[in-house]
């Protein structure tokens, strides 16, 4: 949800779709530096998330953050942006940060994962709070990592399997990747591999979004529910899978126009994609196809 006029008018939006969970941006997820957040924003939004009962929250790291980065300056100002969503992220009370793992410049993939794992480290070992970090699966576009569940559970292993490190699942970036999830084949396979490769227990969250692209496109364009390259099918699995009945299931589908500054109103694409998600909701969560 857009956090346009502070904080809590996320949390107003959240509830006026009927929401049980959310996710925000924390700071401008295009710039490096963030507005400071004032002591009585933190407590309102704080205080609205638990008189809703909107559980969990989780913000997205900001765009620019690279830790597979080789180049001194860009990792700096990674590290520092990335302890920013940290801290913001706990001062908040969230359970994570979402993060893009990064893409490598110089050197290799496995040089990149090192990278990227080394940062983890360095940044949690410094914060002693309960924030997670949940990497977030990549289309796999250029050197971008983090489109394996290979490479996820490498980035996690090189923490020394760190608790505080955990996934978030993209459906868009799981059929951009290669990953088939529209046929019933598929969509067991995909997870038994997850199950095998990652581990049910480091899956925090899913992002719900549909894709422009096809099956192994390698390009990340998100499309509404049901009107893209998945269709409604994979989305009523995964909504009705009892292994994550208990995991949100986020929105990134595409916005109506304009900006939300006035007054808190329902946006009739969220209204859209979120009845449709709905409506594929059985009364009783079924098992694993």
């Amino acid at each position: 949800m857009s956090v346009a006029g502070g904080l809590p008018r996320a949390v107003d939006r959240a509830i006026v779709h009927g929401c049980d969970a959310l996710q925000i941006f924390a700071k401008n997820a295009s710039q490096w530096r963030g507005r400071e957040l004032p002591r009585q924003e933190i407590r309102e939004f704080r205080a609205k998330v638990k008189a809703a009962g909107i559980y969990p929250v989780v913000s997205h790291g900001s765009y620019l953050i690279n830790l597979a980065s080789t180049n001194d300056e860009l990792r700096r100002q990674s590290m520092t942006a990335m302890g920013d969503e940290l801290d913001r992220a706990e001062a908040l009370g969230l359970l994570g940060v979402v993060l893009h793992p990064g893409a490598y410049t110089v050197g290799n993939e496995a040089d990149g994962l090192t990278l990227i794992a080394d940062a983890l480290l360095e940044l949690l070992r410094g914060r002693r709070g309960k924030t997670m970090v949940l990497l977030e699966n990549t289309a796999g576009q250029g050197t971008t990592l983090g489109a394996t569940f290979e490479q996820l559970a490498s980035i996690i292993a090189k923490t020394n399997d760190h608790r505080r490190v955990g996934v978030c699942l993209d459906t868009c970036h799981l059929i951009a990747s290669g990953y088939d999830l529209c046929s019933p084949e598929g969509y067991a396979a995909t997870f038994n591999q997850f199950d095998r490769v990652v581990g049910f227990e480091r899956l925090k969250a899913f992002h719900m979004n549909d894709s422009k692209k096809p099956l192994g496109s390698r390009v990340d364009r998100h499309e509404h529910i049901g009107q893209g390259h998945l269709g409604l099918e994979p989305f009523r699995r995964i909504v009705n899978d009892r292994r994550f009945r208990e995991l949100p299931m986020l929105l990134e589908t595409p916005k109506a126009e304009g900006k939300a500054t006035g007054p808190i109103t329902v946006d009739p694409l969220d209204e859209r994609n979120l009845n449709a998600l709905r409506g594929l909701m059985a009364g009783q969560a079924a098992g694993p196809e």
